[in-house]
């Protein structure tokens, strides 16, 4: 079977090149046309040797995930469904804003974390993403992007991704070294460049894996809090039993020693009557005093048989005062993307649920 050369990062395209005789300039050569110049067919790499290009195309593949669908929304947002195959399929959002361009990227087919409130969960776990599948959404949005920006201005569109989130379908830090290396290629110069502070990685809370993040590739970490005790945690964000809220803390006061920003960002999906009243915000006040951070505060974005509800207006006014009040910097997400149900929380996809939780919870359900 061909190889698929966007598995590899920059050192591992070095060592695959090596094996076939070739010095590493080259790989440095295709690894640019890949990413930076968004070409698949080794045929039009025109300054690689005839020979070389002759050996790859007999060799190796540079292969996505096939689109399924794309969606458009009427706020610009866009929303990808890639085939991974097997009944299988991953969301990715790209939201356009004035200074940036951001795309949310899925690093698992499905999420085994289980949070009560989030539409992927609900889908079950399937496996997770290999490195070509995930660097795959970002080449994908990356130059199909760049392609219709041209041809709508006129004008060479040079970057139209400028930052990256892991916040899409399943818990990045549960498929570690796919992701690790997968950032490895969107830092790395000689592809997409992208600043340190520009790539972010959300997790729920996996603490050993966190450390590790930290000394592999610190990129900006968001954590997904979504609630200031054990005992809510505990029922919002299952995996709370295992790794606490007193030890979460610990480890993002651990992270922020090699971190390229100086705060953590706590996502925060504020769901009615759960977790949005005030003595839940001043809870919050407490938990992170000795945690640099900002909060970005989620309203829930509702999905069918979701089992809560938005809040209200005041309800999240009041939320956000207290925070900021005790001195905090507080963002409220805006929604996009909820006609075509890519805003936060909705990225369902497809999936072939292997974990048995779907049938677990149904049965839960109806007891």
């Amino acid at each position: 079977m061909p190889q698929n050369l966007l598995d590899f990062d920059l050192p591992g395209l070095t060592a695959w090149f090596a094996e076939l005789g070739e010095k590493p300039f080259r790989a440095r050569q295709v690894f640019r046309w890949i990413h930076q110049a968004g070409v698949a067919d080794f045929a039009h790499m025109t300054d690689i040797a005839k020979s070389l290009r002759e050996t790859l195309q007999a060799q190796a593949v540079v292969q996505a995930p096939a689109i399924k669908f794309l969606h458009r929304s009427a706020d610009g947002t866009r929303k990808w469904l890639f085939d991974v195959g097997v009944g299988n399929g991953i969301e990715t959002v790209f939201i356009p804003e004035d200074d940036r361009g951001t795309l949310c990227v899925s690093s698992q087919v499905g999420c085994a974390l289980e949070c009560s409130f989030c539409s992927t969960g609900r889908q079950g776990f399937n496996r997770n993403l290999g490195v070509a599948e995930i660097i795959g959404q970002l080449w994908v949005a990356q130059h199909s992007l760049k392609t219709e920006a041209n041809r709508t201005t006129g004008e060479i569109a040079e970057r139209p991704v400028s930052n990256v989130v892991m916040m899409g379908m399943g818990e990045p830090l549960a498929n570690f070294e796919n992701v690790v290396t997968a950032l490895g290629v969107m830092l790395d110069d000689h592809a997409y460049g992208l600043s340190r502070r520009r790539v972010t990685v959300s997790t729920s809370g996996l603490v050993p894996a966190m450390d590790r993040l930290a000394e592999r590739c610190p990129v900006a970490l968001a954590v997904s809090l979504h609630a200031p005790n054990d005992a809510l945690r505990d029922r919002l964000v299952p995996i709370n039993k295992k790794y606490p809220l007193a030890e979460l803390m610990a480890a993002c006061r651990r992270y922020l020693v090699h971190a390229p920003r100086d705060f953590i960002t706590f996502e925060y999906v504020l769901l009615a009557g759960v977790n949005d009243q005030p003595v839940h915000a001043r809870e919050l006040v407490e938990l992170a005093r000795d945690v640099p951070c900002k909060f970005n505060l989620i309203p829930f974005n509702p999905f069918p048989d979701a089992g809560y509800e938005k809040p209200g207006g005041e309800a999240m006014r009041v939320f956000r005062e207290i925070l900021q009040d005790a001195g905090y910097v507080v963002t409220t997400r805006r929604t996009r993307g909820d006609d075509i149900d890519a805003a936060c929380g909705q990225l369902a996809g497809q999936v072939a649920d292997r974990s048995g939780r779907v049938i677990k919870r149904l049965h839960r359900e109806a007891a």
